[in-house]
Parts: structure tokens; sequence; C-alpha cells
């Protein structure tokens, strides 16, 4: 089994195109091209922390994919990233170890970021005013790079819980080249913002209404119990998109909307078939949209195959 490191990874990802993987992969998931079964997850609470398991194949595929992404919130405190993990490939016709991709939890940053910019490229406005960041870790700073394929907006405006770490966002972000607004609530964001992107892990919503014409990518609430929009912003939602409606039914967003009773199953279309083609995206202006985007295998599988056969193709 050969071992893939961080630094050969970040070497041989700019060479690839992880937008078009992860549309990809959403058409396979939404069009029964995909075998994905249920997450695993721990949760711990001394310190805070979560562990997810996530795994599966595609039907045409030669590999599967195993992924162990954890979150520990606590963890910059201790001069450490908050996200760890690796992936797991293997070859589907015999079950012989490929490669572990020790990726440290990149790859998951990378391809939730590449989902965020695949969301945004079909449901946000046009123009994007300002992009609205909740949150200043690694996704606040990996979903503007990566929706910046997908607008030429450059105008950031962001809230977060802690100063410091606000302040050190909006520098490295202008360093950049994004002129950057901090504010000073997640509701100052919304007041402001017709492309909103939470990347929190909050408990408690954040963003309690949005403006008329805006998109707003929740990419935090990846695990049951979490939650950064209120109920009435998916309620008041011309069109909410799920990664997977079936994953969407057990945590997210649209789990909570759904356990209030403002929204139904039936309410809510898959971002893969809107990438297909097969339904609408934003049709209007006017049109408030929320995608929901709690993280699902074939996004795992889809770069994990990429940076495989980028670094391996040719070998046999």
């Amino acid at each position: 089994m050969r071992v893939i490191g961080l630094e050969k990874i970040r070497q041989v990802l700019p060479t690839l195109d992880p937008l078009a993987a992860m549309e990809s992969a959403f058409t396979a998931y939404s069009s029964g091209q995909a075998v994905v079964p249920p997450v695993g997850e721990m949760v711990f609470e001394n310190p805070p922390g979560d562990v997810h398991i996530k795994y599966g194949y595609l039907k045409s595929d030669d590999y599967y994919v195993i992924k162990v992404a954890s979150g520990f919130y606590d963890n910059p405190g201790l001069g450490l990233p908050s996200s760890n993990g690796l992936m797991l490939l293997f070859s589907r016709k015999t079950g012989e170890g490929l490669a572990v991709l020790l990726d440290e939890g990149y790859l998951t940053d990378v391809r939730t970021a590449a989902a965020g910019a695949v969301a945004a490229r079909y449901l946000a406005p046009d123009p994007v005013e300002r992009i609205g960041i909740i949150g200043s870790g690694t996704q606040a700073r990996l979903q503007v790079r990566y929706v910046s394929e997908v607008t030429g907006c450059r105008k950031v405006v962001v809230w977060g819980r802690t100063a410091g770490n606000v302040a050190l966002y909006r520098d490295e972000m202008e360093a950049m080249g994004f002129a950057v607004e901090v504010v000073d609530s997640a509701g100052d964001v919304a007041a402001r913002c017709n492309l909103i992107v939470t990347t929190t892990p909050s408990t408690a919503p954040l963003v309690g209404s949005v403006r008329k014409g805006t998109h707003v990518t929740a990419i935090g609430s990846d695990s049951p119990g979490k939650q950064e929009l209120d109920t009435s912003v998916l309620a008041g939602a011309d069109l909410v998109v799920a990664d997977s409606i079936s994953q969407c039914l057990e945590r997210g967003e649209i789990s909570g909307a759904i356990e209030a009773g403002v929204l139904g199953a039936d309410d809510v279309v898959e971002l893969g078939r809107i990438v297909a083609g097969d339904v609408p995206g934003r049709t209007s202006v006017e049109q408030i949209t929320v995608a929901d985007l709690t993280g699902v295998a074939v996004q795992d599988i889809a770069i994990t195959r990429a940076v495989y056969e980028a670094i391996y193709s040719g070998e046999g």
C-alpha cells in the first residue's frame, strides 16, 4: 500500500480541477451511480469534537474509499489545526489496499470548499455584490478562494466569534487580493451580502433572516445538533438544495427545518440534479436560495481518486 503525505498532495492539487470533480460526483450520486452507506460518527464533549467516517464507491469505478475526518474545536488554542484525518483507497475488484492519503483533513477541506463553489455557480445571484462569511477558520478562507473561481466579486464581509482570529483572517484574505470588511454580528453580514457562506460548528442559529435575491450555502451543520440558520430562513426560501436528501434528513439545516414543520422532504432538490440539468437552479434575481452541504462520501471518492491517479497515472 502506497503512502501519500500532505506535502505531495499539496503539490498535485493545483494540477487538478476540484470543481469539475465535485460536479461529476454530485451528478453520479443523484443519478443512482454511487453506493454510499450511512455516515459513521463519534461525538466528544470534553474537549468538544467529532469524527466522521464516510465511505462508498461509484459503480463505474475501480476503487472504494474510506475517509476518517475529525474536528476538535479547542485545538487552535493548543496551536493545532481543528481538523485532521486521512483517506484510504482500495481496489473494488480485489479489496487490495492501494493507498493511504495522509492529508490531515486537507482534502476534506478542499472538497468542501469546491462543493461550495459548485453551489454558488448554480445558485448565486448575478452579480454578487459582496461575499458574506460567517466564521474565520480554514473553511472560511477556502470558501472564498474557491467561490472566487465562479464570481468576479472580490468584496468580503466577515463576522466571527473571536476578534483576533477575524483580524488574522482579514489580513490573510486582503493579502490575496480581497477587500475585507469586519462587522459586529452575523446579522450584519446577512444585511450587507447577497451570497453568504456559514462555516461554523454552531449549535444555535446565527443567521435569522436574509435579503431578497440572496443565496446561502450552509457548510458547518454536518452533525445532528449543529445549526447555523434559523428555520425561518429555509421556510422563506424559494429553493432549498441538499447535497444528499437522505443525509440531510438526519443532519444539517434541512433536518431542523423539517423537524420544525416548516419544510417537507418533497420541497428539497439535490444539487446533483441541478448540475445535471434535470431541474433548474436559480431562475430569478429575486429568489432566496439555500444549499445545505453536509458532506457526502462521493466527494471524498472523487478527490481521492483524482489525487491518486494524478500521481500514479501510467504506472499500472
